[in-house]
């Protein structure tokens, strides 16, 4: 586990809406506050642990000060995310020292990993429970809360992703989780191990949500999985993903976005439906992680420099418009100068306009921590420095040739310090990408779609005027 870190100067959290609360007569009621931290696949099962507590009468909050129990739902997939998820521990056990909060319990993908080690080494927290235990979140607030030290983890690979949820996202841009898991087993990654084998939801539920959140609002759909490519594989014997996108585009959202799809799931009917339903947003996270054909092979990817680079290729030829991002790695066991400058072509060559750019994490548990030619974080370091470099010049260049052009923009509201809207092109995902800073003479709304030309660039952002 990471070592403690001796910050305890805020909270560093992602705080969900406070629900109304629900008192049973005769039941004891307890407050408690949620805390997601990491990805929105986390968020959705944060969520859900909102959804049974308030259920079984207890008032969920986001604030963690003066509430009975704080359930913090963490990320431990690499070392920047353990260390967050243990500053929030330190912090929310100062708000317990101060009396300002009763008990702690940490869920997910830390606690999973650090189960052994965790109650020992921070005294704050009171209860811990896996990423197979989601459900049994009431159970374990309720013991935390009576002064039991309280500890559950279930099989993390039959785990359900059903059941009601509290969104904690604007209304209308929402999450929606297809499946849980993964089987890809990548060298340098953690993740099946802390989530369990690849597990696709029934698509009669998925369907089912879809609507709920259709009817109260939703008008961008963000498709969510490790992997969405594989879905149907493992409940109906083949993929049907295709299937399911035609089914959510006879709903009535204006987008449907799809995060994310290995380079390996890409078939040809695949294809098809994204460029042929015009609710799909053309734009594809691909996370390809490197380009180099040894690299990818001892990482235990699909593909080459040739195979990734002609599949681009091709999904630009049939999908116009298409916006394409990836995730890429610097300092790879074996990544020498050579390799780290294949990579810097690679972007260059293809084009692609988003790139979240890490650092390589060496994790125990994986295969790629044992690999011998480990690289220096320093030069792991400086390879992120000069790829985010490369990478803005080319999201520079995209800037560039959307000016003079009109783009249609989901409003975010207005930003009183800015002076103007917000909001996002079918180019920009939520969180992860940029905005467009926009004026209009009138009010607009929160989660209107309105036409923007575009005049400007701003520090990666793209600025415009409301075309009337």
């Amino acid at each position: 586990m990471a070592r403690r870190s001796k910050r305890s100067d805020g909270l560093l959290v992602r705080r969900g809406k406070a629900g109304a609360p629900i008192n049973i007569e005769g039941e004891f009621t307890l407050k408690i506050a949620f805390i997601s931290l990491g990805c929105s696949k986390n968020l959705i099962n944060t969520e859900q642990m909102m959804a049974l507590c308030r259920a079984a009468g207890h008032t969920v909050t986001g604030e963690p000060e003066g509430a009975d129990v704080a359930v913090l739902n963490t990320c431990g997939f690499i070392d920047a995310a353990k260390s967050e998820a243990i500053e929030n521990i330190l912090a929310l056990g100062e708000l317990k020292k101060a009396g300002r909060l009763g008990k702690l319990l940490v869920c997910g993908c830390l606690s999973q990993r650090y189960r052994a080690e965790m109650l020992d080494e921070l005294p704050e927290v009171d209860g811990l429970m896996g990423t197979g235990s989601y459900d049994h979140v009431v159970a374990a607030a309720e013991a935390v809360a009576a002064g039991e030290r309280f500890q559950d983890f279930g099989d993390i690979s039959a785990t359900t992703e059903e059941g009601a949820r509290m969104i904690t996202t604007p209304s209308y841009t929402s999450f929606l989780k297809i499946a849980e898991g993964c089987d890809n087993f990548c060298a340098f990654c953690i993740i099946p191990y802390l989530r369990g084998r690849y597990r696709s939801r029934p698509m009669e539920s998925i369907l089912a949500e879809a609507r709920a959140l259709a009817e109260g609002g939703t008008r961008e759909l963000i498709l969510i999985a490790q992997d969405i490519g594989p879905y149907g594989k493992d409940l109906y014997g083949e993929r049907r993903l295709p299937e399911l996108l035609r089914e959510l585009c006879k709903l009535p959202f204006h987008w449907i976005r799809l995060h994310y799809l290995y380079p390996d799931h890409l078939d040809d009917a695949l294809i098809d439906v994204i460029a042929s339903e015009p609710k799909i947003v053309k734009y594809l996270d691909i996370p390809l992680q490197h380009c180099d054909d040894r690299i990818l092979k001892s990482m235990g990817r699909w593909g080459t420099r040739e195979t990734l680079t002609g599949m681009l290729a091709e999904l630009r030829r049939r999908i116009p418009g298409l916006v394409l991002r990836t995730s890429l790695i610097c300092g790879l066991p074996g990544e020498g100068e050579e390799e780290f400058e294949a990579l810097c072509g690679f972007v260059s060559e293809t084009g692609i306009e988003r790139a979240g750019v890490f650092q390589y994490s060496r994790e125990e548990g994986t295969r790629a921590a044992k690999m011998e030619d480990q690289v220096p974080e320093e030069v792991a370091a400086q390879r992120v420095e000069r790829l985010v470099e490369l990478q803005s010049r080319v999201l520079d260049a995209y800037n560039e040739s959307r000016l003079g052009t009109v783009m249609e923009v989901l409003c975010e509201g207005f930003d009183a310090e800015e002076g103007c809207y917000a909001g996002r092109t079918y180019a920009d995902s939520v969180e992860v990408d940029g905005r467009v800073w926009f004026t209009a003479a009138g009010s607009i709304p929160a989660g209107t779609f309105v036409n923007v030309r575009m005049t400007g660039t701003r520090d990666g952002d793209l600025t415009g005027e409301i075309e009337a």
